[in-house]
Parts: structure tokens; sequence; C-alpha cells
């Protein structure tokens, strides 16, 4: 299979379905900010975290993929994915897992400034991502207008999901710190003159 087949030189692509829409349509830029979410993951991954990050992580990438497929889908057309969608069920499994790491982080006092250590800042880029890719999501659900492709409504499942997977990386940040013996960072006001 060639990796390249020029039916998007004019500036087009296809939804799963058959639709063709414009590369710069808010649907392929919700699931494109869902991709990038996902190759943040990665990079995060790839700064050798502990091994229940590792875990977190790991199945977080494969959610948002399916995430990605149904957000790349003509609407109507999901039932064609043959793929488990996300549910409540995974959101809870994220709280579940901010519930079990922040078991072990001393209590927030102030604001932190992203960053810290290699592993912490790969994270909190990858929160930052995950908050992008939640307004495009959001921003698709708004479109009243424009081709039948491109409007839907999101299901409430994706959004609580993508706003829950930026909490959870907030506090895998913070842990990611402990685990490195490197303290957050605070931010502290610029005293007014």
């Amino acid at each position: 299979m060639k990796i390249y087949t020029k039916t998007g030189d004019d500036g087009t692509t296809g939804l799963f379905g058959g639709a063709r829409v414009k590369k710069a349509s808010r649907v392929v830029e919700a699931y494109g900010a869902v991709d990038e979410l996902n190759a943040t993951l990665g990079v995060a991954r790839a700064t050798k975290l502990d091994p229940l990050l590792e875990g977190i992580l790991a199945e977080a990438q494969v959610d948002l993929f399916t995430l990605g497929a149904e957000l790349a889908c003509v609407p109507g057309k999901e039932e064609k994915l043959q793929m488990q969608l996300l549910s409540h069920q995974d959101a809870e499994r994220l709280e579940q897992a901010i519930d079990l790491v922040e078991k072990s982080l001393p209590p927030l006092k102030s604001f932190v400034l992203p960053g810290g250590s290699p592993q912490a800042a790969a994270l909190h880029l990858a929160r930052t991502v995950c908050r992008r890719a939640e307004r495009a999501v959001l921003w698709c659900d708004e479109i009243s207008e424009g081709p039948a492709e491109d409007r839907r409504t999101v299901r409430e499942e994706v959004v609580i999901y993508l706003n829950r997977l930026s909490d959870l990386l907030f506090v895998l940040a913070r842990y990611a710190n402990v685990k490195a013996g490197v303290d957050d960072v605070p931010w502290a006001p610029r005293a007014k003159k």
C-alpha cells in the first residue's frame, strides 16, 4: 500500500463513510488536534516515565485513537467503525487514576508553572494540547451552517473525557516531578509597582 494517494492534493480529505471535506474544516481541525494530543502523549512516554504513568498514558493513547476515528467519521455512520466508542466509564477510569495519583502528592498551595523535570514538562505540554483539542471539538459542536459532513453534535462522553484527561495530565505532571525529586515551579505573581 502506498502512503500517498494524491486524493488530498485538491485540499480535501476523506471522512470515514465516504464524504470529502476541506482540510481546513472544523472537523479536520478537531480530529487533528486529538491526533496531535496523542503524539504529545507519545513524546511524554518517550521520556522514560514511571511504570504507573506509562500504563495510564498507553491506555489514553488507544482512547484518543478511538476518539479521532469517531470525529473523522461522517455523522450517523459511526456504527460502521465497528469499535466501542468512548463511554462514561472511560472518564471514570481517568478519575480513578487521578484519585490514585493524588494520594502521593503534596497539597497544592499555589498555581504551578509548567515545568520541573523533563517528564513533567512533557506532560504539561500534553495538558495544554488536550485543552486545545477540547476547544476544537466543542467548536465542531457549534456549527450550524456549512457542509453536512462538517456539522455534528459531539457526544457528551467525548467532551467529558477530554476535560478529565486534561485534569489527569496536570496531576501526572506533578507526580512526575515528585518521582524525579524535583519541586513543582510555583507561580509567584509579579509585585505591583
